[in-house]
């Protein structure tokens, strides 16, 4: 679990970290370099997931030696599904991570949402559902790693 106090803002307890995958955490399909070592060092305290429709086919592959919990949506009504998902789960026991317009809902009903702005852009839905904007995965994960970097932004 993840615990951080954000004066003016959330007092979190963090159990789950769901990804969004291409976009996010892959370009084109391939996990992108140096999330492996992150997600595995974070798993030692949260529970990871990726939730994809799998656009390329490849993401079981992709994800060998990473610690987490794959989610395969169908590739009709994602929001939607992803939003389920997340509920399932405890939204408010959990951070989302995503940057496409079919993550919106989950990012605005989690605990924290973090939209992305890297290689393949960012929706502006999904950047105006975000808690925070991170211009890159890396940046973000390690924000996680070193929870006492949220209160910087986030505090008011």
């Amino acid at each position: 679990m993840i615990e951080v106090s954000i004066p003016g803002f959330k007092n979190l307890k963090i159990e789950h970290l769901v990804l969004d995958y291409n976009g996010t955490i892959a370009y084109d399909g391939k996990v992108i370099d140096g999330i492996r070592e992150r997600l595995n060092d974070l798993a030692k305290s949260l529970h990871v997931h990726v939730i994809t429709a799998d656009t390329f086919g490849q993401v079981e592959k992709e994800l060998e030696g990473i610690q987490c919990q794959l989610y395969i949506i169908p590739k009709v009504d994602q929001a939607v599904s992803k939003l389920n998902y997340i509920n399932q789960l405890d939204s408010q026991s959990t951070i989302c991570i995503g940057n496409g317009r079919n993550d919106c809902l989950m990012l605005k009903e989690a605990a924290l949402g973090i939209a992305l702005f890297q290689g393949e852009g960012g929706a502006v839905e999904a950047l105006l559902a975000a808690d925070l904007i991170s211009p890159s995965i890396i940046d973000a994960l390690d924000l996680l790693i070193n929870p006492l970097r949220l209160i910087a932004t986030l505090r008011s």
